[in-house]
């Protein structure tokens, strides 16, 4: 856990490949100091079909899952340095976005909590 999921259009590849984005990504949330760094998880999911705003423009959104215990502001800054990098990978693109989201402590289980 955390778990870092990074949705795009495909065509964004081309500039960036999904290792180059990975790596990245991994040094910005590992950079912030709020999980422990083998526990960072970080997938892409590129689209080839997709609408934004009625067309095939580009974009990039990440969703993050964290377990609670962060505070808004420390999220709010992890947001922002995800999208400062992504843009600094993407000058040109207008439509990057992050949101974090927490998962329930008292309702989160995994195969090592058996």
């Amino acid at each position: 856990m955390p778990h870092f999921v990074v949705d795009c259009s495909r065509d964004l590849l081309k500039t960036h490949d999904e290792e180059t984005i990975i790596a990245r990504l991994h040094r910005v949330v590992n950079a912030s100091g709020l999980f422990d760094e083998a526990d960072i998880k970080i997938r892409v999911n590129p689209y080839a079909t997709y609408s934004v705003g009625g067309g095939r423009n580009d974009f990039i959104h990440t969703f993050a899952w964290i377990m609670q215990g962060r505070t808004v502001e420390q999220r709010a800054a992890l947001s922002k340095a995800i999208v400062s990098e992504l843009a600094e990978m993407f000058p040109g693109l207008p439509r990057i976005a992050a949101n974090i989201a927490e998962f329930e402590r008292a309702t989160y289980f995994n195969r090592a909590m058996m």
